[in-house]
């Protein structure tokens, strides 16, 4: 028997001025239509995760991929995850430079016996499998807000459940500098007969805390909203924004930010995309 599929994007857990509101709500739904797509042909999980965020890395409006912001030396380091639920193969990369989309070459590292390349070891593999190399403008103009992470979360017809993640880091910060977002149970985990998720804020915050495990710990005792609500909650002890969007092992959504906005996109079959700024929005 198929199962109803669900797909959640996420575009960054940080205050949107009015003026960019439409554009990251649209940026949202184009994200979540790419995976839906995927998911409505009988794709994997995994497949819906890399299109949509293959979507948001091109969508200068998000941190990630074209988007991206400048470290303090001016350069772009980007960082890419995602995770399989059905196998718990994980491919990770960070400190990517110089190519378009970063999840692409994340999700080649799903069947290899390594979880996460950083810097010029990243870099080689992404040669090695071919990956576009990006052309200007990768990067926002120097001095832009950056808008944090872009994720995603799927559960397909076959039950398959699958995160990722993809940034382009915080503007200004240490070269070299890391946060939770290639890092599994920091800022994404998925596991099938349990869920997935995926976060974006304080990066350092979110890893110490190792948010994603905890969270899905207690999801299939509490269910995607009062687990979601929980580990936002959990940022009070060190501070710090956070958003997540989250499925239980069922596919149903929800999602739970203490920022004062989470550009959100839902869609699962038979209901239409839609798009979010703030959780009291998907409660409607």
């Amino acid at each position: 028997m198929r199962e109803r599929w669900t797909i959640m994007v996420h575009g960054g857990a940080r205050t949107i001025p009015p003026a960019a509101e439409a554009a990251h709500r649209a940026g949202c739904l184009a994200a979540v239509e790419a995976g839906a797509a995927v998911l409505e042909a009988g794709g994997s999980a995994i497949a819906a995760v890399v299109a949509a965020i293959r979507e948001m890395e091109d969508d200068p409006t998000f941190n990630a991929g074209r988007g991206a912001v400048r470290n303090r030396d001016g350069d772009v380091e980007l960082d890419a995850a995602i995770m399989d639920g059905r196998t718990l193969d994980v491919g990770a990369v960070a400190g990517l430079r110089g190519y378009a989309n970063p999840i692409d070459v994340a999700a080649a590292l799903l069947r290899d016996n390594a979880v996460l390349l950083v810097g010029a070891g990243a870099d080689a593999f992404a040669a090695e499998i071919g990956a576009v190399r990006s052309g200007p403008p990768l990067a926002a103009p120097a001095g832009a807000v950056g808008c944090d992470t872009v994720g995603c979360v799927a559960y397909d017809q076959h039950g398959g459940l699958a995160s990722g993640l993809s940034t382009g880091g915080l503007e200004g910060v240490r070269p070299g500098r890391v946060g939770d977002t290639p890092i599994a149970g920091a800022g994404f985990y998925a596991e099938a007969a349990v869920g997935a998720a995926a976060f974006s804020g304080d990066g350092e915050a979110i890893a110490r805390l190792a948010l994603a495990g905890r969270l899905m710990h207690r999801l299939p005792q509490l269910g995607a909203a009062r687990a979601a609500a929980l580990a936002i909650g959990q940022m009070g002890r060190v501070g710090g924004e956070a958003g997540c969007i989250v499925l239980d092992a069922s596919g149903t959504p929800s999602f739970a930010h203490n920022s004062d906005h989470f550009a959100v996109g839902s869609a699962r079959q038979g209901e239409g995309p839609r798009a979010f700024l703030h959780q009291n929005e998907f409660h409607q």
